[in-house]
C-alpha cells in the first residue's frame, strides 16, 4: 500500500485518510473527481459519502497535521479581520482570517493541506500564518458572507433570470406613490425574489428582515429553527422596506407605527405563495417579517399530520357528528391552523355550507366562505358569527376564541344545530376546559356543547442521517416511558449530519397530539366545576395521551429524537 501511494496523484487530507484505512485509494480519487465536477470541497463530498461528519473530519484534520480545532459556533464574528485577506482569496480557497496578533494570522480552513491557500495568504500579508482547523459546514457560510461585496451580490442576483412575479391587485392605484419612491432599483427587486425562492424551497415558514445599529441581516425560521441565511448591506435596508411595503399595499411614508398586509409570489401557472407581512418600528428600522402561507399545507391530508391511529379515529368521528363544537389549543406556531383547515377539508362537500372567521384568512379554500376579520373597519369575530348565522350554515369556523362575546356566540350556535370548530391558546386540552370557565361560560353549556378537545405541538423529525443511540434505561424511565414499552425491542435514535438535512440532524415536522374526547364522566366534572387536574386524571383513566407521552411513542417509532420531545412538553 505504501508504494501505491508514493506512486499515487494523491495528496493533503485525502493522502492523510488513505493512509490511516479511513477510505480507500479508489474511492478518495472519485470523491476527488466528484468535487471537482461539482465544484465542492473534499470534505462535503466525504461527508456525503457517509465517510464521518464534518466534527469526525475536522477532528482528524486536526490531530493528523498538528494544528489547533475550534468550534466556530462559538467565535464572535465581530472580531473577524475581515480586510485582512482579499475576499477573492477567501471565496477561492474557503478561508476566514480569525485575528492578528503581532505579524502573525490565525486563519481559520478546513483543510489544512491546502498548502496553496496558505502559501498565498503569506505572499499577500506578509504575516506568519497559523492555520486553525474548523468544521466545513460551519465555515462555508461565513466564507460566503465574506467573499462578495454587497454590490457584487446584488449585481449576481440582477443577472440571474428569475422567473418569478408579483401579483399586485391594486397596483395600477398607486402607480404615482410607487413612483415617488426609488424602490423600482432591480437588483434590489431580484435580491428579495431570491430571499422568497430559497425561504420556499428550503420549507420554511417565515422570513425575517432585521436592521440594526452595524448591521442588516435576514433570518429564515425552517422547522421551527431561525438561521441566518443573508447578511445585504446596511444601506439598503430602506430600499428593501419600500419595497415589501409598497407591494404589500402599505403605507410608505408611515414608518413609526407597526403595519399588516400581504402579497402574493407567482411560481407558475399552477402555483403561487401567498405572504402575509408584518412590519414593526425598531431603534434602527423598520424589522420586516413574512409568513410563508403555503395552500399545499392544507392539502396533506390527515394521515400527514402524525396523529396515532385510534387519535385520528376519535378527531374523524366527533367531525363527522350532526353539531357541536371542536376546539384545537397550542401556542402560535403549533399548526393549529393546518390542523383545522385538514378538517375542513374533509367536510367540504357540495351539499354543505362552511364559513370561516379568521384573523387574517391565511390559505385560500376552494368551496369555502371566508372572511377577514378587520377590527378597525368594525368586523369582529362576535359580528362576523352573527352575520354567519342568518346564511343558513352547517358547519363555522373560528379563528380564535378571545373573548367571552366570541365564545358565548360560538357555543349558542353548537346547540343550535351547526358544526363549530376553533382554537384556543392553551397549554393542552384540559386546561382549554378551565380557561373557558375562567372567562365566564357557563359549566352546563361548556359541558352540553363541546365534543372534543385537541391540543398540540410540533417537533423536528429526524432526517434519514438519524443514528442509534445507547441510552440507560433509568433515563428512558426519567422521560416516561413505562417499563412496558422498554420491551419488544426497538431502537432509540438521534440526529446524525449530512448534506439533505445542514447537518442538523432533522429535517421536517411532525405534530404531538392530546385528543380529548369530552365523555360523560368529564361532563360531570365540569358541571361540578371540577380543576384542570380533575379532567386530566379522568381523561387518561379513559386511555387519552398526554402531549409528553404522545412525543414518546414518537421517538419509539424512530420519528424523532428524545431531546426533541422532551424540549417541547411538559412532563
Amino acid at each position: 500500500m505504501v508504494a501505491n501511494l508514493q506512486q499515487s496523484p494523491l495528496s493533503g487530507l485525502a493522502r492523510a485518510l488513505v493512509q490511516a484505512g479511513r477510505i480507500k485509494e479508489a474511492e478518495a480519487e472519485a470523491l476527488l473527481a466528484q468535487a471537482a465536477a461539482r465544484k465542492t470541497s473534499l470534505i462535503e463530498e466525504l461527508v456525503g459519502a457517509k465517510k464521518g461528519t464534518y466534527l469526525e473530519l475536522a477532528r482528524f484534520a486536526a490531530d493528523k497535521f498538528g494544528f489547533p480545532l475550534l468550534d466556530l459556533s462559538a467565535f464572535d464574528d465581530a472580531n473577524i479581520q475581515k480586510n485582512a485577506i482579499d475576499r477573492k482569496l477567501i471565496a477561492t480557497h474557503r478561508v476566514v482570517p480569525l485575528h492578528k496578533r503581532g505579524n502573525r494570522l490565525a486563519v481559520a480552513i478546513a483543510d489544512p493541506a491546502n498548502l496553496r491557500a496558505l502559501d498565498e495568504i503569506r505572499f499577500q500579508t506578509g504575516l506568519t500564518v497559523d492555520p486553525v482547523i474548523v468544521e466545513e459546514n460551519k465555515l462555508a457560510p461565513l466564507v460566503t458572507k465574506l467573499s462578495e461585496t454587497a454590490e457584487d451580490t446584488l449585481r449576481t442576483l440582477s443577472s440571474e433570470d428569475i422567473n418569478l412575479d408579483f401579483v399586485d391587485e391594486q397596483a395600477q392605484d398607486r402607480a404615482d406613490e410607487a413612483a415617488s419612491v426609488e424602490v423600482d432599483d432591480a437588483p434590489v427587486v431580484r435580491f428579495i425574489q431570491k430571499m422568497l425562492l430559497d425561504a420556499i424551497t428550503e420549507g420554511s415558514s417565515d422570513i425575517h428582515f432585521e436592521p440594526y445599529e452595524k448591521s442588516y441581516r435576514i433570518r429564515f425560521r425552517t422547522d421551527g429553527i431561525l438561521r441566518e441565511v443573508a447578511a445585504p448591506p446596511l444601506v439598503i435596508k430602506d430600499k428593501i422596506a419600500s419595497r415589501i411595503k409598497v407591494i404589500s399595499r402599505l403605507n410608505i411614508a408611515e414608518k413609526r407605527v407597526p403595519q399588516d398586509g400581504r402579497m402574493r409570489l407567482v411560481l407558475s401557472k399552477s402555483r403561487a405563495i401567498d405572504f402575509r407581512v408584518s412590519t414593526l418600528p425598531t431603534m434602527y428600522g423598520e424589522k420586516i417579517v413574512l409568513r410563508i402561507l403555503d395552500p399545499t399545507s392544507a392539502n396533506l391530508g390527515i394521515d400527514a399530520l402524525g396523529y396515532e391511529p385510534e387519535q385520528k379515529a376519535v378527531l374523524l368521528d366527533a367531525i363527522h357528528r350532526p353539531y357541536g363544537m371542536i376546539l384545537v389549543s397550542g401556542p402560535t406556531g403549533s399548526g393549529k391552523t393546518v390542523s383545522l383547515y385538514s378538517c375542513l377539508n374533509i367536510l367540504n362537500k357540495p351539499g354543505v355550507n362552511i364559513s370561516t372567521a379568521e384573523d387574517p384568512a391565511e390559505i385560500p379554500l376552494p368551496g369555502i366562505n371566508q372572511v377577514n376579520v378587520d377590527d378597525k373597519a368594525g368586523l369582529t369575530f362576535p359580528i362576523a358569527l352573527r352575520a354567519f348565522l342568518r346564511q343558513d350554515p352547517d358547519i363555522i369556523m373560528v379563528g380564535e376564541i378571545r373573548d367571552v362575546e366570541t365564545a358565548e356566540i360560538a357555543i349558542k350556535a353548537a346547540q343550535t344545530g351547526h358544526m363549530v370548530l376553533s382554537t384556543v391558546h392553551t397549554n393542552d386540552a384540559p386546561a382549554t376546559l378551565t380557561r373557558l370557565m375562567n372567562m365566564g361560560i357557563p359549566t352546563f353549556n361548556l359541558a352540553s356543547s363541546i365534543l372534543l378537545i385537541t391540543a398540540q405541538r410540533l417537533v423536528r423529525r429526524l432526517c434519514n442521517c438519524k443514528r442509534a443511540l445507547d441510552t440507560p434505561t433509568e433515563t428512558l424511565l426519567d422521560a416516561g416511558f413505562l417499563d412496558s414499552d422498554l420491551d419488544g425491542g426497538w431502537t432509540l435514535y438521534g440526529p446524525g449530519e449530512c448534506e439533505r438535512c445542514k447537518g442538523s440532524g432533522y429535517k421536517g415536522r411532525v405534530g404531538l397530539y392530546e385528543v380529548m374526547p369530552v365523555t360523560e364522566a368529564i361532563q360531570r366534572i365540569i358541571m361540578a366545576n371540577g380543576t384542570e387536574l380533575d379532567i386530566a386524571i379522568q381523561a387518561r383513566k379513559e386511555g387519552v395521551d398526554d402531549l409528553r407521552r404522545s412525543g414518546l411513542l414518537k421517538v419509539k417509532h424512530g420519528l424523532t429524537s428524545l431531546e426533541e420531545v422532551l424540549g417541547n412538553t411538559n412532563a
